[in-house]
């Protein structure tokens, strides 16, 4: 029987790929990576997690094989509301943030012990950044 075992990546188009590329290294430290031999960085960049985990999936519009790859970058993603990350290090992240100048907002949910960090990336995508254990 199918079965979905997990969310694989996001994909974003962006028109600023460098500095959309630098937020989720510099805020997320994912690392960016070509995404197999010879795709080359300048159209396309995976943001990998230290687990060697492909999570994002950047490119300037066009560049995917998607039937709507051409469709301009803009606000409107329909019901799309946010991405969200299951992340370690609250206070450090909250620290960071602050370092970067990126606006953030907090709250906890006492009941299911979980403290969350809300930011938004260059493209307007809204992030949510879970912490569970900290």
């Amino acid at each position: 029987m199918p079965t979905v075992k997990a969310l694989d990546h996001v994909n974003i188009h962006t028109p600023d790929l460098a500095g959309t590329a630098r937020f989720f290294a510099d805020v997320l430290e994912l690392e960016p990576r070509e995404p197999f031999p010879g795709a080359g960085t300048e159209r396309m960049v995976w943001m990998f997690d230290a687990a060697g985990r492909p999570l994002v999936h950047l490119n300037v519009p066009g560049t995917t094989f998607a039937e709507d790859a051409d469709r301009a970058v803009g606000r409107d993603t329909g019901a799309f509301n946010h991405v969200a990350f299951e992340c370690e290090g609250h206070d450090a992240m909250i620290a960071r943030l602050d370092r970067l100048g990126h606006p953030h907002r907090s709250r906890k949910i006492e009941g299911l012990g979980l403290r969350q960090i809300f930011v938004t990336e260059p493209n307007g995508v809204l992030l949510e950044l879970n912490f569970r254990s900290d």
